[in-house]
């Protein structure tokens, strides 16, 4: 699903604010840059009401932010919806016991990590990060947020790279993206 094709008035103004910055961080990759978008406080604030009336009455108890930038758009909805925000971190940044995930990305490997009991079994969850491309980065969030038991409703995007099929690679778990780019 894609709020990019129901016509939505915020959707172009949102679009326009976001830039691209060729060949970053490696050659071939054309960056999409959200701190442009969060610069202009209209455009921000429409890209939260956005995913706040999609997400407001879907009884989802945790939000997972993926990092940086799922640190940006994931807490404002986790308040806005009720809901603890649960962050998914990079290798050794969070103190304490944690369970990990490897994957591969666009442009090399990652791991992601989440601190042990920040998400119950049965818990509904939201998984949120800027941008899907090849879809590595939200497969290793659904695996871990289900291997502590959660059921993850929905994964939401601000940017989809539609050319790079990352949507497949989702297990069949529905993507909310607001802009698409080619």
């Amino acid at each position: 699903m894609s709020a990019c094709h129901n016509d939505d008035p915020r959707i172009p103004s949102i679009k326009s604010k976001i830039r691209v910055v060729p060949n970053f961080p490696k050659p071939g990759i054309m960056f999409q840059d959200v701190t442009t978008l969060l610069l202009d406080p209209k455009a921000f604030k429409d890209t939260m009401d956005l995913f706040i009336e999609r997400y407001k009455n879907k009884n989802i108890s945790v939000v997972a932010g993926i990092e940086a930038r799922g640190f940006i758009f994931g807490p404002p909805i986790a308040l806005a919806i009720g809901a603890k925000f649960v962050p998914l971190r990079k290798p050794r940044k969070l103190p304490g016991e944690v369970i990990s995930e490897e994957y591969t990305l666009e442009y090399g490997r990652d791991c992601l990590e989440m601190h042990i009991g920040a998400v119950e079994p049965n818990e509904r969850a939201l998984v949120v990060d800027d941008l899907i491309a090849t879809g590595g980065t939200l497969c290793a969030a659904i695996n871990l947020l289900e291997r502590a038991g959660a059921e993850v409703v929905e994964c939401a995007c601000l940017i989809e790279l539609p050319d790079l099929k990352g949507r497949d690679r989702l297990k069949g778990k529905p993507l909310y993206v607001l802009v698409e780019s080619h």
